[in-house]
């Protein structure tokens, strides 16, 4: 009963907000002193966005019309690609049937971490944490854990290894166990790492000695010596196509490939041309690596037009839009080496309005760094992260049903939620542990339709994730794997005032602290002399209002039972929650 008033407050509470908001009401127009509201959530027409993209479907390439005539693809969704290419941003939006899918951005002055190699040089070892410290020319040294120096066999449950290529033993020193690590690197000695996960927060970028480079249709791994395919592909008999087509490729000694999910259902000819792609690129980060003094950037991860290139232009994608010449001239030289029958799908957009206006990408992105996402039924999702978790409630909004519709509003509005949910995290790039408090469901059956609908919303999302069914407090969680920080890391920063905690301490607590520091302080000097006092406290302005409105008499009382003078200095530019007090005769503060 308890959670179910608590969400009706939530609901009252954000309706009154939305209704101020909207009125003007409290508002100093033009006001530029005050942080601006929080927006109301915005309730996007999905079938006006649906409209739009069927009618673009329609001037799609003659090939692809042609093509998805003769597959009778006639019900097939239309993907498209939209860049834009600005002074200091990159932004790749992918689209399905005109509903933004999936949000990347790339700050032009921003190095790109996740996947790049470095030399570098071990500075620590940490026996307790089982963890080196590397050295890689960064402005903090890469965190390796000791499993990931160890010559690594793939360990990814969702790889089936079907063929060994391992490198016979050259009889060198090499790490075989964990014990080994101190004596086959020491401190000091050279390192070649891969990052895996960009530098958060205070924590630097994690790293492996397992290499990997991935390429279309192919991963290459240099010194793992397996090849394996991915799990995605079920089919039977494609599986058994593949696996001979891994059998067919001339791999060095040592090398291990896996075959990406993008590699179902494509000729044999593709992976022998992927493959001596991904060779050269390694020989080339090979000599550097023989070459090079550490630390130094061995490789880097191509931007985000070579990224389209390989991993979002498939062949489900009909359509590509780009706003700026020079990087549609540098789309089309990608495409034509790894896939040169795309190049038909790319289209320079040299339109007058912003590409993500007309394309109404603008609108759907606001969504991404609101807390509030309103749902088709009335329901709302309230989205927070947190330096532990993300944390996602599913709450009734605005709904205003009789108890006839109830039960069948409160599964509407949880199915509802779960697709906007999976979509919302690939959006805002949310990773790391993820919590869903769904609206109250006591049925089972109720309970077991989100969970899978919520599998099958994630089942496309490219980073690897796990879901737990709803637990007996309702609750899910997921967890979902994080290479860099959330878009919205990237957009904002912590208040410099709050400290990004969210809050900071009231006049009335202030007000707490400081007689209480007084009264203390008093009592001591008391101790020593009968002397009356006098005290000087600098403060913010409000808090000075409470001791001189509210809490005049509280302080009254305490200046006359300790003999004591307080005078008092406020300031706007003093923070809320920082005081000084000051003996006036010694100038000295009073801890």
């Amino acid at each position: 009963m308890a959670r179910r008033n608590r969400r009706k407050a939530s609901s009252k509470n954000n309706s009154q907000q939305e209704h101020a908001q909207e009125s003007g009401k409290d508002l100093p127009e033009n006001d530029l002193s005050s942080a601006p509201l929080e927006k109301p959530p915005i309730l996007i027409d999905k079938k006006e966005l649906r409209d739009a993209a069927l009618e673009r479907a329609k001037n799609r390439p003659i090939r692809e019309r042609i093509l998805a005539f003769f597959r009778r693809e006639k019900n097939k969704d239309y993907k498209e690609i939209i860049i834009n290419t600005e002074a200091l941003e990159r932004r790749v939006a992918m689209m399905e049937n005109g509903i933004l899918q999936s949000f990347d951005i790339e700050r032009l002055d921003k190095d790109r971490m996740v996947g790049a190699i470095f030399k570098g040089k071990v500075q620590n070892l940490e026996p307790g944490l089982k963890a080196a410290f590397v050295d890689i020319g960064q402005e903090k040294n890469a965190f390796l854990h000791y499993w990931d120096m160890l010559p690594g066999a793939n360990n990814d449950p969702s790889i089936e290894i079907v063929r060994e290529n391992k490198k016979k033993s050259s009889g060198k020193n090499e790490a075989k166990s964990v014990a080994d690590i101190p004596r086959v690197f020491p401190i000091g000695s050279d390192i070649v790492v891969q990052i895996t996960k960009a530098q958060i927060g205070s924590k630097g970028p994690r790293t492996t000695t397992n290499l990997s480079l991935p390429g279309r249709f192919l991963v290459l791994m240099p010194y793992a010596g397996q090849c394996g395919i991915s799990r995605k592909i079920e089919d039977r008999a494609e599986r058994k196509r593949l696996k001979r087509i891994i059998g067919n490729l001339s791999l060095r000694e040592g090398m291990g490939v896996i075959i990406r999910t993008v590699g179902q259902n494509k000729p044999e000819r593709f992976f022998v041309r992927d493959l001596h792609i991904l060779m050269q690129q390694w020989d080339q980060i090979d000599a550097r690596i023989k070459n090079e003094k550490d630390p130094c950037l061995l490789y880097e991860e191509p931007d985000l037009i070579g990224l389209t290139a390989r991993d979002f232009l498939t062949d489900d994608v009909d359509r590509v839009q780009i706003d700026n010449r020079d990087d549609y001239t540098r789309l089309i030289e990608t495409i034509q080496r790894i896939s040169p029958k795309s190049k038909a799908k790319v289209a320079l957009f040299e339109e007058e309005i912003p590409i993500f206006q007309r394309f109404n990408v603008e609108r759907q992105i606001e969504q991404t760094f609101m807390r509030r996402v309103k749902l088709p039924s009335g329901g709302e999702i309230v989205m927070e992260e947190t330096e532990a978790l993300v944390s996602i409630d599913i709450n009734t909004g605005s709904h205003k049903g009789d108890r006839k519709d109830g039960k069948n509003f409160i599964l509407q509005a949880n199915l509802e939620a779960a697709t906007e949910v999976a979509r919302q995290m690939r959006l805002r790039n949310l990773g790391g542990l993820v919590i869903i408090d769904f609206i109250d469901m006591k049925n089972r059956g109720d309970q077991r339709k989100v969970f899978q609908k919520m599998k099958a919303a994630m089942s496309d999302d490219k980073a690897k994730h796990n879901i737990l069914p709803i637990s007996e407090l309702g609750i899910m969680q997921i967890t979902r794997q994080r290479h860099d920080e959330s878009n919205s890391s990237g957009v904002y920063e912590s208040c410099p005032y709050c400290k990004g905690r969210g809050i900071i301490k009231s006049p009335r607590s202030i007000s707490i602290e400081i007689q209480r520091l007084i009264s203390s302080a008093v009592k001591r000097v008391k101790a020593d002399t009968q002397q009356a006092i006098s005290l000087k406290v600098y403060l913010h302005p409000a808090v000075l209002r409470r001791l001189r409105g509210p809490d005049a008499s509280l302080l009254t009382k305490l200046e006359k039972n300790y003999d004591l003078k307080v005078t008092f200095e406020g300031a706007e530019s003093y923070h809320m929650e920082n005081y000084k007090v000051l003996d006036e005769s010694t100038q000295k503060e009073i801890r």
